[in-house]
């Protein structure tokens, strides 16, 4: 994800030019040693142990140079990246397919696309999700693939985006609350099941909460957080976090996971099964 590392089990967890890493729904993060003695269970000494011989060095092994003369060589800065959007597709066909699989609502799926908020991707038609800033400029975009193979699909960030933007429906004025997803997807389900909701959403493409500080920070009169996370354990954890630490900012906040499934679109899909079996 642009310079950074993640894994599809635990999205929360970035690993910087493969020396370091934090994984932001519990707040945790260090060096390599670290990260085998905190997702492997490894002791400090197997811990170097294993990084030795993963690089072919006995522990033993002498220095070349005396610890006098040694000089650390500092890790490369990254170069920074340019976010540009991918190029779009001539039209939305697979995209609007893709999602009306997904149980999304046809009316949904356009009003997002009028707004520049989704388009196809021309290289291999995914569904880009756009952020844009408060000068309705594009700062980010998550990309996600409209073929699922065995239950999963391609998903990746575009590289140069803004994390602390995410995916966001304008806030309005006149409403103080805001509901907080952790996919567009998940957004774009509420959506189907609340059509009346149009404003006042955003979602963190992850369990990362800087794009929620943003949207916070500049709709103040924002009083009401629902935290619509997933009902999983990384949701939950995440969901636990949030509410300690926006309740001490002020906000009222108040966790509303699916009343099924694991996300709100395993719902939405529930809620339509149930409604085809009736008819």
């Amino acid at each position: 994800m642009g310079s950074y590392y993640t894994t599809r089990e635990m999205d929360s967890l970035r690993i910087k030019n493969r020396r370091t890493w934090h994984r932001y729904s519990e707040g945790t993060g260090g060096d390599a040693i670290d990260f085998l003695r905190h997702f492997e269970g490894k002791s400090f000494p197997e811990a170097v142990e294993f990084l030795l011989a993963w690089n072919r060095r006995s522990r033993d092994s002498p220095d070349r140079l005396p610890p006098t003369q040694r000089k650390e060589r500092p890790a490369p800065a990254p170069e920074p990246v340019s976010f540009v959007l991918p190029p779009a597709n001539e039209d939305q066909r697979r995209v609007t397919a893709y999602l009306k699989k997904r149980g999304i609502a046809p009316p949904v799926i356009r009003g997002f696309v009028e707004a520049g908020l989704l388009y196809e991707e021309a290289g291999h038609h995914n569904c880009v999700f756009v952020g844009r800033n408060r000068e309705n400029t594009p700062v980010f975009a998550a990309q996600r693939g409209t073929y699922d193979k065995d239950g999963a699909s391609f998903r990746g960030g575009v590289p140069g985006s803004d994390k602390d933007i995410g995916f966001y429906l304008p806030a309005d004025s006149g409403t103080d609350r805001v509901h907080v997803f952790e996919a567009p997807i998940d957004l774009m389900s509420f959506c189907t099941l609340h059509r009346d909701m149009t404003r006042n959403a955003v979602a963190l493409c992850g369990v990362y909460e800087g794009p929620l500080d943003t949207y916070l920070r500049e709709n103040p009169k924002i009083k009401y957080i629902f935290l619509c996370l997933d009902a999983d354990g990384p949701g939950k954890e995440a969901a636990e976090r949030m509410k300690e630490k926006y309740t001490k900012q002020g906000y009222v906040v108040s966790y509303k996971p699916p009343p099924r499934g694991k996300d709100w679109n395993e719902y939405l899909q529930h809620r339509q099964k149930c409604r085809e079996k009736e008819r």
